[in-house]
């Protein structure tokens, strides 16, 4: 069972700053692309930004030059960092890991696994 434990979630007035972190097990950090989700309240869950195994990352038009997605092979981490955060990003972010191949481990290619969420809420 794979796991994804995010952290970092928390009030902040606009224009400030957060850093959302997920953890998964090591056995599978290195055959998926992680990504962050998130849904805001009446409205559909919407991907934020990915990066895969090898490191290339994807942003929506909505955080480009705001958001910056990292991961850390020796601490098995996914980061999100928000900047000039706005109100319109308040929102459950969701972490997500999709298998890049088949493993015994992890499944068929395309298999997903999701964290919990955390509440990042921008005041104005």
């Amino acid at each position: 069972q794979v796991q994804l434990v995010e952290s970092g979630g928390g009030l902040v007035q606009a224009g400030g700053s957060l850093r959302l972190s997920c953890a998964t097990s090591s056995k599978i950090f290195a055959i998926v692309t992680m990504g962050w989700y998130r849904q805001a309240p009446g409205k559909q869950r919407e991907l934020v930004a990915s990066i895969t195994s090898g490191g290339i990352t994807s942003y929506d038009d909505s955080v480009k030059g705001r958001f910056t997605i990292s991961r850390d092979y020796a601490k098995i981490t996914v980061h999100l960092q928000m900047n000039s955060l706005k109100p319109e990003d308040t929102a459950v972010y969701y972490c997500n890991a999709e298998t890049e191949i088949y493993t015994d481990y992890g499944g068929p290619g395309g298999t997903n696994y999701w964290g919990k969420g955390t509440l990042v809420t921008v005041s104005s």
